[in-house]
């Protein structure tokens, strides 16, 4: 009769471990269920292929970048912000010490493009302009601030002004002042995600 009273008192014991460790998984369900479930999911979104190829949005100086089998070092970062809209600006150089600039934005969508120095493109502010065998037509205009970070040639912060043109065939030209300064011009293109490869640096 001992031993029946034991065994039954465990029995009991081992049934109240289990509700309760059942009921704290559920609990830990619920509360995740309620973490993710007011945080909209994008269902185009591309957070396979930031796995594989790096996340362009997470760049900082030292990382590597290939872009179209070319090699690139980020040398600095622009972060700037336009009434609340923000995006990055990389420079980048090669082992050459070509320099070129990353873009990246999210409009919602990953856009990312690369923009080279060009000269004798004058000034923006006509409604188009000839370069190179192609008519770039006025897009977007406007002011940011930016916060400077590494290696970028610009002051910590700052502002500047820019003004993008783009041809029929989706080149891109874009003229950018900071501080006020003269207008500089590049030639902007724009990258698909599978044109980017990322090797991020520890921090």
């Amino acid at each position: 009769m001992t031993a029946l009273l034991v065994v039954l008192v465990l029995l009991l014991i081992v049934v109240a471990v289990v509700a309760v460790v059942l009921g704290m998984r559920a609990r830990r369900a619920e509360r995740q269920g309620e973490s993710t479930a007011g945080t909209p999911q994008d269902p185009f979104g591309t957070g396979d292929q930031d796995s594989l190829r790096g996340d362009p949005r997470a760049l900082k100086a030292g990382d590597i970048v290939e872009i179209r089998s070319t090699t690139y070092t980020v040398r600095g970062s622009l972060r700037l912000d336009e009434g609340g809209w923000s995006w990055s600006e990389h420079l980048l150089d090669d082992s050459k010490g070509t320099q070129v600039w990353l873009a990246v934005e999210e409009d919602p969508d990953l856009i990312l493009t690369m923009w080279t120095p060009v000269t004798g493109v004058g000034a923006p502010g006509a409604p188009t302009i000839e370069h190179e065998g192609r008519t770039y037509r006025s897009g977007e205009s406007g002011s940011a601030s930016f916060r400077s970070e590494a290696t970028t040639g610009l002051d910590a912060q700052g502002t500047v002004r820019y003004h993008d043109y783009e041809a029929a065939d989706g080149a891109l030209l874009g003229f950018e002042s900071y501080g006020g300064a003269a207008w500089e011009a590049t030639a902007g293109e724009k990258l698909g995600r599978y044109d980017v490869l990322i090797y991020p640096t520890a921090d």
